[in-house]
């Protein structure tokens, strides 16, 4: 689904265990052989555990069972079990810990932002912001993908999306529309897209030949006009809406008509809520 780096998951180990677990160590329990089990305590969508199958095998435990990521699991269900020594078994606790819960946090929040939506418009995508915490983005991606979304943008080399910190350094709104035809010839293969404060501004966009419009804090009563004076002049303009978009209102968004909803609502949050239990081997 997405590629995590070995980097990634040495240093989630190296953070947790800088050189060895000391507890383990003076408790002199380290070469006794047991078991970890995970569960949650909630309905949710697991994520991380590619990443605690990598991980078992940098710390010599076995993987007994293992549910893929994507899977909606239920209150107590267990979804992976690990077996080895317990020294290396503590290592692996905190550190697989963290994946599981913020990244199966993510993904359910994804999930549910998902299923509103696609219920009132089974065509609308929900795609996510660059704001996921700085260098978690590897892990808030997979989450993301786990749950149904996609990324608006990996990154700024990818797709061309014009704010008005961008046209501000050209000039005046005529010599940016006058742009437009040169730009789209610039990147032929890439679609070009611009945020609009207005609709009026969306228009004269459309008008000059723009692929796409971002709309930012519009109302979604007002919005579904706009999408509606949008689309005669141009039916195929691609139109995202993003700001203020949470579970509560989401569903009005998607009856408007617009192609996705951007968000970063589900980078915050609960983590999941997911137990652990470890034992020694009879």
């Amino acid at each position: 689904m997405t590629y995590i780096t070995d980097e990634t998951l040495e240093k989630i180990i190296k953070e947790d265990v800088p050189y060895l677990d000391l507890t383990t160590f003076i408790m002199g329990i380290g070469e006794h052989r047991g078991r970890i089990r995970f569960f949650g305590r909630e309905a949710m969508v697991l994520c991380g555990s590619e990443e605690a199958a990598r991980i078992t095998g940098k710390l010599q435990l076995d993987v007994i069972k293992m549910l893929p990521s994507g899977t909606r699991t239920a209150p107590e269900e267990v979804f992976f079990e690990a077996q080895g020594s317990a020294n290396d078994l503590h290592m692996f606790w905190k550190a697989v810990m963290n994946i599981f819960e913020y990244c199966s946090g993510i993904a359910t929040r994804t999930r549910k932002l998902v299923d509103q939506a696609t219920k009132v418009n089974p065509r609308i995508s929900i795609v996510t912001t660059r704001k996921n915490f700085p260098g978690a983005k590897e892990l808030s991606i997979k989450a993301v993908l786990c749950g149904g979304g996609l990324p608006h943008r990996l990154g700024l080399s990818e797709t061309v999306l014009i704010f008005k910190q961008h046209r501000n350094f050209i000039g005046d709104e005529e010599q940016f529309l006058r742009l437009v035809p040169e730009l789209k010839a610039k990147v032929c293969e890439k679609k070009i897209l611009a945020e609009a404060e207005s609709l009026d501004e969306a228009l004269r966009f459309c008008k000059a030949g723009i692929d796409g419009v971002q709309f930012d804090k519009i109302a979604a009563a007002d919005l579904q006009q706009y999408v509606q004076e949008l689309r005669a002049i141009n039916p195929k303009l691609v139109i995202l809406a993003a700001g203020g978009i949470h579970e509560n209102n989401i569903g009005e968004y998607a009856k408007t008509g617009i192609d996705a909803i951007v968000t970063t609502a589900v980078y915050f949050g609960k983590p999941a809520d997911i137990g652990c239990r470890m034992e020694m081997d009879n």
